[in-house]
């Protein structure tokens, strides 16, 4: 069952619980801050920049802490960066390729879509979704200069972490990527004078970025404001959680399948399941405590995959493509109706397996060779002679089966043994 989106009752502020959750790596004055909240509702906000088609699991933690934010009766404010989405925050070691204006008004459309189902638009602190498009595209380069140029310092502009690693690389910065943080700083000050926005909150990696709103506040305004970063998620080796050679996991099913969303989750560390499910999950502390025992005790039952697994596909997807999802994964395995499995389900999962093309007739040999279920041709022989491959569930006798039944009409499952999967996927259907 899919956990109800509340805070945690046994935390007396929701402050209290980022930090349990390991949400908060990096802030200004937690003291202040805490006093704030306890004075009644704050607005607050967080960017995102339309830099691709989808959001990731980075972003995922911001919205996710939006959220808890908001249930704890505070006004959140999302803002999609149409104008800082033309330039893009200065990447570790090279120039980011810039998109063209019609590649982002696309974007925006799109991230704003994913935003707003995360955060309530009803009650009395609905979300505001704003673009910076709106009051940035209206400057000239002379008013921004004159207006809000002024009031940074370059030799605190060329001190950010971002900045600095940067001018230690070989492709150095340009003054586009390095001008970001003046418009970010702008954001907030916008947001202050319209909305009284005085939070803003982001990775810990956009610390300088964040900052600079903050100073442009004091600068400008005399008044102060907030900010804290949370921690870039790594897993147990230290890796950037999310990450497998470059390729990000989406929260678009059009480019990670919710079968392969599901996958990801299931296949986490033992040792990240408790950190993961206080970050991305809003289990209460008792039964994520609970978890974190069963996966100690009993780590082959897998009990906390499978409930980190099921929260977050049911958050991102929706909790009946996330049943259909637990049932496609049981059916692959063989502990299931394949049948009874929704195509388009089926499809998702088939391109997250080793998978090749085909129509009706390949010999179940050759299309085990081919998706790397086996290593040669007498592999295959051997482990069909020993009763260990199986077509959509059904047992083969023979590599030179021929691979007729697609379930749908577009996908036939192989197995070998119990764990190893792969699929072929009809092209012409």
């Amino acid at each position: 069952m899919l956990a109800e989106q509340t805070n945690d009752p046994s935390f007396p502020n929701v402050l209290d619980e980022l930090e349990w959750r390991g949400l908060v790596a990096v802030s200004t004055d937690l003291g202040a801050l805490r006093e704030r909240l306890d004075d009644g509702p704050i607005t607050f906000y967080c960017g995102f920049d339309p830099t691709a088609a989808s959001l990731h699991l980075g972003n995922l933690v911001q919205l996710l802490t939006l959220r808890r934010l908001q249930l704890a009766g505070n006004r959140p404010i999302a803002l999609v960066g149409g104008a800082t989405g033309l330039i893009g925050d200065p990447k570790p070691t090279a120039e980011r390729t810039l998109n063209d204006k019609g590649t982002v008004a696309e974007w925006v459309q799109r991230i704003r879509g994913q935003v707003s189902r995360f955060l309530s638009d009803e009650g009395e602190n609905p979300v505001r979704l704003v673009n910076n498009l709106d009051w940035t595209g209206q400057l000239s380069a002379i008013d921004l200069l004159r207006e809000v140029g002024k009031h940074f310092r370059v030799n605190t502009m060329l001190s950010k972490e971002a900045v600095q690693a940067r001018l230690r690389s070989e492709a150095g910065i340009s003054y586009t990527e390095f001008s970001y943080q003046v418009l970010q700083g702008l954001d907030f000050l916008e947001l202050f004078r319209r909305y009284d926005c005085v939070l803003e909150t982001g990775g810990q990696d956009q610390w300088g970025n964040l900052t600079a709103g903050i100073d442009l506040i004091k600068r400008v305004e005399g008044a102060p404001a907030h900010a804290f970063g949370t921690p870039i998620i790594t897993d147990a080796t230290g890796k950037k959680f999310g990450k497998s050679e470059g390729n990000a996991v989406w929260l678009d099913p059009e480019l990670t399948s919710p079968y392969a969303f599901y996958q990801f989750w299931m296949n986490v560390d033992d040792r990240d399941v408790v950190p993961l499910l206080k970050v991305f999950t809003f289990l209460h502390r008792d039964r994520i405590a609970e978890l974190g025992e069963l996966t100690q005790s009993a780590p082959q039952r897998r009990e906390g995959q499978r409930a980190l697994a099921w929260e977050v596909t049911s958050l991102v997807h929706g909790p009946d493509v996330a049943r259909a999802v637990v049932d496609a994964s049981e059916a692959l395995f063989g502990r299931g109706d394949l049948s009874s499995v929704p195509v388009e389900t089926l499809v998702g999962a088939a391109r997250a397996l080793p998978h090749m093309d085909a129509e009706p007739g390949l010999a179940v040999g050759r299309a085990l060779n081919v998706t790397g279920v086996v290593k040669s041709a007498s592999e295959a022989r051997r482990a069909v002679a020993q009763g260990g491959v199986y077509v959509n569930n059904v047992k083969m006798d023979s590599v030179d089966a021929p691979v007729e039944s697609f379930l749908g009409g577009r996908v036939a499952v192989l197995r070998r043994g119990k764990k190893t999967l792969a699929a072929v996927l009809r092209p012409s259907a």
